[in-house]
């Protein structure tokens, strides 16, 4: 356990960051698995609108920091092409 005052901060600041970077990371995830099922039931129209809403999210996420930039346009292609194929 730190004893310094400004370590015992950062303790806590880390750990409500993490808190709220997992949220992030779980709605997003929650959003994808959405529009992945949506696909795989072949119902278009639902799954462009859970794309934008998964869309919204992933930028989301991103901005947060909880996760790269790179695996978030990753993500959001992928589920475009998904959607796209239908």
């Amino acid at each position: 356990m730190p004893n310094i005052k400004s370590a015992k901060k950062r303790v806590r600041v880390n750990s409500e960051a993490r808190e709220l970077n997992a949220a992030f990371k779980s709605d997003m995830r929650t959003a994808v698995k959405r529009v992945d099922k949506l696909a795989s039931n072949n119902e278009a129209d639902q799954a462009k609108e859970a794309l934008s809403t998964a869309i919204k999210k992933i930028d989301k996420a991103v901005q947060r920091g909880a996760l790269h930039k790179n695996n978030g346009n990753r993500t959001k292609s992928r589920l475009s092409k998904k959607v796209n194929a239908l």
